[in-house]
């Protein structure tokens, strides 16, 4: 092998890499049909771009199909499926379904790049290519009169759209096309309505093989959403090599936007999401049992590849599994558990004694003071006396004749009167027996007496209650005092 033949195997294998990587990554952005938006303004004539129409294959399968379509009895399929020619006329209409999409967006292109010298404002207002088609060929040059016609409108456009469209065009400034320049736009629109048209056959004629050539997955979604699937998908040999999260966005509308607010557009939604079985239940599932089915339709479509199953168990047990699943997130929360009361103990239970328990029994018992105030004499009428402390009545503590309003002293208790602790005792004898200074008040000085006198002379006098004791503390506070100390200590003699 040459050199240049090594360097051109490289690239080829650099090549392969490359395409492998590519086709890995299958994701929503690859399964969108649309062409890139580059302008064709350039062409004259729509068949100049848009040749499918025009192609033998088209026009043989289409053939083949219609004669299909005519037969009053469907004929048996033979075995294996892969020679059967109802089978291969399915995929070859599958791949043909696709490619009419991708020549519907071709056609949508070119009508855009033409029509917006009339109506600028329209394509921004509709997005979806069947109905911008529609209303184009609908309108033509007359915009302003078949514009506010929202009767014409509403047999192309939702309502939404035809009061958008129809604010607009009243103050529209576009330039009214020449009649050569309509004849071909007109042209154009009427193509895409016939690929319109003709794919739909398709999909009439898959529907009705659908029964006989994927009944797992028929029975599940039934053969109108089965058709569907399988047509976009591009076949049944296409669908079995998908990933259940790629299934649930076949047929999604992804522009939808109609100048007005995109909060209610839902994204992710393809033909499984608004199948009956999705949209019957509550909205909070439904994205839950979307995902479950598509789940469920790969697994159905690598049965019915393998050509396995052929009376729809599979499908039929799937769809019992996803019936459960739906009725299991449909249940309401279990019911919390009413516990009933424990059984009362008519018995007390028993406490552990000892002498703590005897102490706080006796401190927290009750007194005899209060015994003898709940106990009242035979025969005796007793005075309401209001006390803080012991209500109403004093009862047998009260003594001497009724109304005298005199109480018997309270006995004290050694056991319940407060008592000072031995550490507290001892800390306030220290300055007693030491003749130091206390906080406590020691002084024989009473303290009722006061600072001011009454002379003969003066009258008021503020005199000092404690000056006798100054007197008396200096006349002892020299040689004789009790807290002084030695004055002068002679030196020892020398020895």
């Amino acid at each position: 092998m040459s050199l240049a033949e090594e360097l051109l195997a490289d690239l080829e294998d650099e090549e392969n890499e490359f395409s492998e990587e590519e086709n890995e990554k299958v994701n929503e952005e690859s399964m969108d049909t649309s062409v890139p938006d580059n302008p064709i303004v350039k062409y004259d004539r729509v068949t100049d771009i848009a040749k499918l129409s025009n192609s033998e294959n088209f026009k043989t399968q289409i053939s083949k199909m219609d004669e299909m379509l005519a037969l009053k009895e469907i004929p048996k399929l033979m075995t294996p499926l892969e020679i059967d020619p109802q089978y291969q006329l399915v995929v070859k209409l599958s791949e043909l379904a696709s490619e009419i999409d991708t020549e519907i967006n071709i056609i949508y292109k070119f009508v855009k790049d033409k029509y917006q010298k009339r109506f600028p404002e329209l394509e921004t207002l509709i997005m979806v290519p069947l109905e911008y088609l529609a209303c184009v060929k609908l309108l033509g040059n007359d915009i302003k009169t078949k514009g506010q016609n929202k009767d014409l409108l509403s047999g192309v456009l939702a309502p939404s759209n035809c009061i958008v469209v129809s604010v607009t065009a009243s103050t529209s400034e576009g330039q009214e096309l020449t009649s050569d320049e309509l004849d071909i736009i007109r042209e154009a629109c009427d193509m895409a309505e016939m690929l319109q048209g003709t794919r739909n056959r398709m999909q009439q004629y898959v529907e009705m093989r659908m029964n006989l050539i994927a009944p797992n997955i028929a029975a599940i979604l039934g053969s109108g959403s089965t058709a569907m699937i399988v047509s976009q998908a591009g076949g049944l040999a296409q669908l079995s090599k998908m990933p259940g999260c790629n299934i649930l966005l076949l047929g999604q509308q992804k522009k939808n936007l109609i100048g007005l607010s995109s909060v209610s557009a839902l994204r992710h939604t393809g033909f499984i999401y608004y199948h009956p079985m999705v949209q019957s239940l509550p909205p909070d599932h439904r994205r839950k049992v979307a995902k479950i089915i598509a789940s469920k339709v790969v697994l159905a479509a690598r049965v019915d590849f393998q050509h396995e199953s052929r009376n729809g168990a599979y499908g039929l047990r799937f769809k019992e599994e996803i019936q459960k699943k739906i009725d299991k997130l449909l249940e309401p929360p279990p019911l919390k558990n009413i516990k009933p009361l424990p059984k009362p103990i008519d018995k007390a239970s028993k406490k552990r004694g000892g002498r703590r328990v005897r102490k706080m029994k006796e401190a927290l018992g009750m007194t005899d003071l209060r015994k003898n105030t709940n106990r009242m004499g035979f025969g005796d009428i007793q005075e309401d006396i209001n006390q803080e402390y012991m209500g109403h009545s004093a009862g047998m503590n009260a003594t001497g004749s009724s109304g005298t309003g005199r109480i018997r002293a309270a006995v004290v208790d050694n056991k319940t009167r407060v008592k000072m602790s031995q550490k507290l005792q001892k800390q306030l004898d220290i300055p007693r027996f030491s003749g130091g200074l206390s906080s406590i008040r020691t002084k024989a000085t009473a303290g009722t007496a006061s600072s001011i006198s009454f002379t003969p002379v003066q009258g008021l006098e503020i005199v000092n209650p404690t000056a006798r004791e100054e007197v008396k503390k200096d006349d002892n506070s020299g040689y004789f005092s009790s807290i002084s100390n030695f004055q002068f200590v002679k030196p020892s003699l020398p020895k």
